[in-house]
């Protein structure tokens, strides 16, 4: 079987993590015998956009295609605009930038489906191609669509659903999405459950060279973007209640984002100078070692599709925090594989942490049935398995 994947989620030398989780499926169903090729579209920036800052500069330097992997990647151009101007169109300006390059590949890569992940742009832009020359549409829907663009504007949600409706399945990575989407589109044929996962091969089993400052810590750790829904200042507060029982703490936070200033002049509003480090966006592997090192991860997001690092931090055998009503709550059961606070509660989450830090057994051995979770049942083989019976599903279809 062979499968074109679009996503402009993909990693390149613009960022090596971004969509990362879409890379490790695909590497999976390779494993599998599907052949795969990626298209990832990216913007275009031409002279002189690409000299108005050192973003736009990076996607002029995106080569035309690479290698992740052992697994071809194209990086064809569309015109998308600052600030996600005009957004509901984007979907035809993606097809207007890949369908010279789709078509070229196809000339090589006779391929079967086409699958898509998510539905705004991407799922659009592969709905106008797969209706012109006749092939299967799967769309992966992993939150942004469901959480984000369907409130953007009417014109986002007419998009949303002419791509949705085009779709031969639809896959969404977690009940929650898939309860939001029927709300939203009743119509819907009954979407499937594919949940993310992880791969075992990456849990970490040493450290490398840590801070000095380190030794003696109790490590709290978050990985995100850092934007206000993450809940990054909910933690920051809840530490702060929190550092003259345990002074030991040191909470870390790896990723960037629009937020990353406020949130440093929060922590030295709450005088948590000493207790706090950002550690900014590192590649993938030393984020396994972050993970690996730390006593605790929280991450109290309330708009979560799923989540895979919270999957990571419970492979790793680490006590975790979600929120509850999101995405997780399809691996975390409540005081057993992790603990789910109720979202943007600050007494709920100084509980958690407390609860945490007081009962330092209980906490590994959340810890250990976590990762017996995860391990057995939300691997990248697991959703690798569940993903090809849709495809086979699909072209029976057909």
């Amino acid at each position: 079987m062979r499968v074109l994947v679009l996503s402009h989620m993909y990693p390149s030398t613009f960022n090596e993590v971004s969509g990362i989780f879409v890379h490790e499926q695909v590497k999976a169903l390779v494993e599998k015998g599907i052949e795969v090729q990626v298209v990832s579209p990216v913007p275009w920036a031409p002279f002189p956009i690409n000299r108005m800052n050192q973003k736009w500069k990076a996607y002029s330097e995106i080569p035309a295609q690479s290698m992740w992997d052992g697994i071809k990647v194209w990086y064809p151009r569309y015109l998308t605009f600052p600030k996600g101007w005009f957004f509901a169109s984007s979907g035809q300006q993606m097809y207007h930038g890949i369908k010279d390059v789709v078509a070229k590949i196809y000339q090589e890569f006779s391929f079967d489906l086409i699958h898509a992940h998510v539905a705004l742009p991407d799922g659009y832009a592969g709905a106008l191609w797969a209706r012109e020359h006749k092939k299967p549409l799967v769309i992966t829907i992993h939150g942004q669509d469901l959480q984000h663009t369907v409130f953007r504007s009417l014109k986002c949600r007419q998009a949303l659903q002419e791509a949705i409706y085009a779709a031969d399945r639809v896959i969404v990575v977690s009940r929650k999405l898939k309860r939001v989407l029927e709300e939203s589109f009743p119509d819907i044929a009954d979407a499937i459950v594919v949940n993310n996962g992880v791969d075992p091969e990456k849990i970490f089993r040493s450290f490398g060279n840590f801070p000095k400052r380190w030794q003696g810590k109790i490590l709290i750790l978050s990985v995100s973007n850092l934007i206000l829904t993450k809940g990054i200042y909910l933690n920051l507060q809840a530490i702060s209640r929190l550092v003259g029982q345990y002074p030991d703490l040191l909470y870390v936070i790896v990723g960037n984002g629009e937020l990353k200033g406020e949130l440093k002049v929060l922590v030295k509003k709450l005088c948590l100078e000493d207790y706090v480090e950002f550690a900014g966006r590192q590649p993938h592997g030393k984020v396994m070692e972050y993970v690996a090192k730390c006593d605790i991860f929280s991450l109290p997001s309330w708009r979560e599709g799923f989540g895979v690092v919270y999957l990571e931090a419970m492979a790793h055998g680490k006590p975790v925090i979600g929120c509850q009503g999101e995405g997780i709550e399809d691996v975390i059961e409540h005081g057993k594989t992790g603990l789910l606070v109720k979202p943007r509660n600050v007494n709920s989450l100084v509980e958690a942490l407390d609860f945490l830090l007081s009962h330092p057994e209980k906490a590994k051995a959340m810890g250990e049935r976590a990762r017996k979770l995860v391990l057995e049942n939300f691997t990248w083989e697991k959703n690798a398995e569940k993903t090809i019976s849709v495809y086979e599903e699909v072209l029976r279809g057909r």
